[in-house]
């Protein structure tokens, strides 16, 4: 049976895919791998390939994807499908590269609170009943992760490459998900992955934002189930 590694995304730790091991936990060995030891994708991804088993599938949501898309890139032969999760294949724009220089230097200097809850959370969401438990499970995470995870995590992605080729080279099934109202990543960033991808499903999760796994939890399950069930 194929093990799933899970990368959270910037900031998150396993909570990130509660509803998603809930469900799934039952049907395959599944795994979380932290992703902020390290400030550059290269060694993000070099830490995952040495926690992980010799084959598996992986599943990254935001930086978890684009960390995804790096092991992906360094071991090919290992993944045996991939799903990303709203998040971007490209390398980094100049004005994002900017704004993360004084970013860090809040976080730096005590404000990891403030540039998660001024700068970060803002733009998670979609509306929706459960958006003020998700923010606060979001600051949660963040706070228990720390400054150290926060600055690593920016660093590395202000110098990310573009995995376009990466993506082109994978014939094996792949999993694009986003959430329809994502203004982080959004969903043209994800038919630019799917087209890139030979072998892929494009899913657009309604009513949801840059966190479909905890927005709406049963329409993601039901995306990765597909996925799981054509490897």
């Amino acid at each position: 049976m194929t093990p799933l590694l899970l990368l959270p995304g910037m900031m998150c730790d396993a909570r990130l895919y509660g509803p998603q091991m809930d469900v799934l936990s039952g049907r395959i060995p599944i795994m979380t791998c932290p992703i902020g030891g390290q400030d550059s994708m290269a060694d993000l991804a070099a830490d995952i390939l040495a926690y992980a088993p010799p084959r598996f599938a992986i599943a990254g949501l935001s930086m978890g994807g684009i960390v995804a898309m790096e092991v992906l890139r360094q071991a090919p032969d290992r993944v045996l499908g991939i799903a990303l999760i709203d998040t971007n294949p490209l390398a980094e724009k100049d004005e994002v590269k900017a704004r993360r220089v004084p970013q860090i230097e809040t976080v730096r200097n005590g404000g990891l609170r403030t540039v998660m809850r001024e700068e970060m959370k803002p733009n998670y969401l979609t509306d929706g009943p459960q958006r003020g438990a998700i923010l606060d499970l979001c600051m949660d995470m963040a706070m228990d992760l720390g400054a150290d995870v926060f600055i690593n995590q920016s660093k590395a992605l202000r110098g990310r490459i573009d995995q376009s080729d990466t993506l082109r080279g994978f014939t094996r099934p792949a999993l694009v998900l986003c959430g329809r109202e994502d203004v982080l990543c959004p969903v043209e960033r994800h038919v630019l992955m799917h087209d890139l991808l030979p072998n892929s499903r494009l899913e657009i999760i309604e009513n949801a934002g840059h966190l479909p796994t905890l927005e709406q939890s049963d329409k993601t399950n039901a995306a990765l189930i597909r996925w799981l069930e054509e490897l």
